[in-house]
């Protein structure tokens, strides 16, 4: 007796589509094939399956009724839907929401996490949408992934922590809020990189489309939107100091980095709402749960995609130890992020052919771009002492985590409506660049080990990274079992550019801290420390403590389907297959300068658009800001 996996390892290459050549979906198999194969009796714990002898190049799936519902008869129909949705991230919530606004349309959305509020309730599920608790879900396997990358030649071999969303709303419940699109420079560099109408003009209305930011709509804000984007509100003196140490710095003040201006030091936008994190999940999967042409599963782990020939059909999962199948109508689309798309493609024959023979996986797509093209954000923490007792120090003592915590769940206000990542901003690491390479989010607080550690003396920080390294990785599968993490390899810091790139991070923020506004804060260097002071001290500094700021991307890429490496293409379609699409941060043709979240939720908009069929959406000359020399790096 044969299971799915197995029947793949008989080296069959495509279905049969015929009864004696008919598709068929309420019998005991997908496709009644050639007189090799027949069933087998239904047994105690199996349902009926599919036995072959056949040694021709034919792939049989079992949708036996075990599979479909382990209660329903074997003529059962098997459930189906105009499409199957793999993750509630923040791609495929937009996706579950836009897609079932046409209500002759019917969607299904797998989750492997469990639902975002436990009884309805957000206060139960004060981790996810407390802003203030985001540190407790990155160190909670039970809403995350908790991947790990290989260990990293060029950081002291170290092996480097990932935290990837496994709940409704996917990483959008477990990151800092911190709302960013990205310089309008990175969208027009996509089209150049074979995303065809994916330039800044046609992406920017669905920025719009997405957000209803407090400060009301303009030309780049959107005003009506699901996504609800706010300002701080601490007023924290800390902030008001880095954004004023950057002037004294001869950097540009911008009142809008999202919008006509991304370079230079100012006030940054948060996903969140009225005290509260304002997750995809929020503001679009759970407004529309009463459609009833939407049905969500939780706790599912999808482990393939099956197809006819070349047509992804459906999907299999796992749900409670079960096995079940599923059918799509119209496609089946991959939201499952960076990671987890490229993984299940792997899983499901679509990939390098030579990476799948080694693991017996029979190749339905040769597709060598899948899992390559890995690129994320790597960062520093530097450190400053701080001579005031104004720092969130104290707000992380017990007794004072639990004012704030009972203020938050009685009025969502108070130290728990925050993220704290109130101020930040872009800058041009050298002259000639022609927009904002380094990031900087800044924090009235000390971090250490991603948050899972207190911090230990009054202190604040600023996290300082390159937005566009010239390091690229790649992920591979471990093995055929869905539940084995991937080999991740981002190759950190493996080119010279990048190593330079670091050391005029830990420059540049040391310069900032050294400006006139910290004068009242400034206490002794804490990270790198003061022994830290030539190339090759930072260097080692950098090896020893830059850390991820969990934006893997990139890894299913879009582009044209003459680049080899292209995994959809500009319509997000999985090149030389039928019905199969991935919309996700993976099809980032290139990382863009800046956090993920907003620029996801964007593609998710655009791709809606684009599977019903809708003409685009486009903002002609639509201005945007340029230094006005590229002689000076400031």
């Amino acid at each position: 007796m044969l299971s799915l996996a197995t029947l793949g390892q008989t080296g069959a290459r495509r279905a049969a589509t015929m009864t004696q050549g008919r598709f068929m979906r309420d019998s005991g198999c997908l496709f009644t094939c050639l007189p090799e194969c027949h069933f087998v009796p239904k047994t105690k714990n199996m349902g009926p399956s599919l036995t072959c002898s056949s040694t021709s190049h034919y792939r049989c799936f079992s949708t036996s009724a075990a599979h479909r519902n382990s209660s329903s008869s074997p003529h059962q129909k098997s459930p189906s839907y105009s499409y199957v949705i793999v993750g509630a991230g923040s791609a495929g919530c937009v996706l579950a929401n836009r897609l079932t606004e046409d209500a002759h349309e019917s969607v299904l959305l797998l989750e492997a996490g469990p639902k975002d509020m436990l009884l309805g309730s957000l206060r139960l599920s004060w981790k996810i949408h407390m802003p203030a608790a985001l540190t407790y879900n990155l160190c909670d396997e039970k809403y995350n992934w908790y991947y790990h990358t290989l260990p990293q030649a060029h950081m002291d071999n170290r092996v480097m922590y990932w935290p990837r969303g496994r709940v409704w709303g996917g990483s959008s419940s477990l990151n800092a809020m911190v709302y960013i699109r990205g310089h309008a420079e990175d969208y027009n560099r996509w089209q150049r990189e074979g995303a065809e109408g994916w330039d800044y003009e046609h992406c920017l209305p669905y920025f719009r489309k997405a957000q209803c930011h407090e400060l009301g709509e303009n030309r780049y804000r959107g005003g009506s939107g699901p996504l609800h984007v706010s300002r701080g509100k601490t007023n924290h003196p800390l902030h008001k100091a880095f954004i004023e140490a950057g002037q004294q710095a001869g950097y540009p003040f911008t009142d809008d980095m999202n919008g006509y201006q991304q370079e230079g030091l100012g006030w940054m936008d948060m996903t969140i709402n009225k005290g509260k994190r304002w997750s995809a999940a929020s503001a679009y999967l759970r407004p529309v749960l009463g459609r009833p042409n939407l049905k969500t599963e939780v706790r599912c782990l999808t482990t393939k995609i099956l197809f006819d020939g070349n047509r992804a059909v459906g999907v299999e999962y796992i749900q409670k130890g079960q096995k079940k199948r599923v059918f799509a109508d119209k496609e089946v689309i991959l939201s499952g992020g960076a990671i987890n798309s490229p993984q299940l493609l792997m899983l499901s024959g679509v990939g390098n052919a030579d990476d799948l023979k080694q693991l017996s996986i029979p190749v339905v797509q040769h597709l060598p771009g899948v899992g390559s093209n890995l690129q994320d954000h790597l960062e520093l923490y530097i450190q400053q002492q701080c001579t005031q007792p104004i720092t969130l120090y104290k707000a992380q003592k017990p007794f004072h985590m639990v004012k704030i915590g009972l203020e938050w769940l009685t009025l969502f206000t108070g130290y728990g409506a925050t993220a704290h990542l109130e101020s930040g901003g872009f800058i041009r690491s050298r002259p000639h660049v022609t927009h904002p390479d380094i990031q900087f989010h800044f924090l009235p607080s000390q971090v250490i080990d991603h948050g899972r550690v207190p911090p230990r003396i009054e202190a604040y920080q600023v996290h300082v990274g390159p937005m566009r390294s010239a390091s690229v990785g790649w992920m591979k599968l471990k093995s055929t079992n869905p539940l084995d993490h991937p080999n991740l390899q981002p190759n950190y810091l493996s080119t010279d550019i990048d190593v330079w790139e670091f050391r005029e991070c830990v420059k540049l923020s040391r310069e900032i801290f050294a400006q006139k506004a910290f004068d009242l804060f400034r206490g002794p260097e804490v990270q790198p420390g003061p022994q830290v002071q030539t190339d090759a001290d930072i260097d080692a500094f950098v090896r020893r403590k830059a850390d991820s700021a969990y934006h893997p991307s990139c890894t299913c890429k879009m582009g044209s389907p003459s680049d080899p490496m292209a995994v959809v293409d500009s319509n997000t379609r999985v090149l030389g297959l039928e019905q199969l699409r991935v919309v996700d941060a993976s099809i980032m043709p290139s990382i863009i300068s800046g956090n993920l979240n907003a620029p996801t939720i964007m593609m998710a908009e655009k791709a809606a658009d684009i599977i019903r069929g809708r003409p685009p959406l486009v903002d002609p000359g639509v201005p945007v800001y340029r230094p006005p020399t590229l002689e000076t790096q400031r």
